[in-house]
């Protein structure tokens, strides 16, 4: 048996140039496309959990294509149960299966807005007087971009913001990028 060593030789070769065709295509359209109208699915979504004595916290619309999800937030007073969110889920399923508002399959989720709740509308800042929360603003403050503190009003358009040793912020609600409750100790 003989042994061979060494690198196994290497051939290069030099490819003829390849001849491209171009021809123009038209961009492909999609009669059957649809856009997704999230002000009358929240419509909808209200009409549904008002109508079971609930409130409509808020509706996210993520992702796009074959991998859409609903988002739709409830609350009542006395806190949302599992119950509460089935209910809702299979009402609002039906619903929009039936008004054919999703050209596609999608995800929906039924759920609390939980501890640490995004603060949406400006009825928000108001019910949650005397707790705090995490306000994220558009443009900086003299505190900052980010600012944490007690809600302690809206009044006109501005929130009211405790951050403590009787310093109090207002800052408009349009220059709110994100804001949610603090869960306390």
């Amino acid at each position: 048996m003989k042994v061979r060593s060494g690198r196994k030789p290497t051939f290069l070769l030099k490819h003829a140039p390849v001849r491209h065709q171009f021809r123009f295509r038209p961009p492909v359209t999609h009669p059957t496309v649809m856009t997704v109208d999230l002000d009358k699915i929240r419509g909808l979504a209200e009409r549904v959990v008002e109508s079971e004595g609930m409130t409509l916290v808020d509706v996210e619309l993520k992702g796009g294509g074959r991998n859409q999800l609903l988002r739709v937030y409830i609350d009542k007073p006395e806190g949302v149960s599992h119950a509460d969110c089935a209910l809702v889920s299979e009402q609002i399923s039906a619903l929009f299966d039936v008004e054919d508002l999703f050209p596609g399959p999608y995800t929906l989720e039924v759920s609390s807005p939980g501890l640490e709740r995004k603060l949406v509308k400006p009825s928000d800042y108001q019910h949650f007087i005397g707790r705090r929360a995490r306000l994220v603003v558009r443009e900086a403050t003299e505190s900052g971009k980010v600012m944490e503190g007690r809600l302690a009003g809206f009044e006109a358009g501005r929130v009211r913001l405790d951050l403590g040793d009787g310093e109090v912020r207002e800052i408009e609600l349009a220059n709110i990028a994100k804001a949610r409750l603090v869960l306390e100790n």
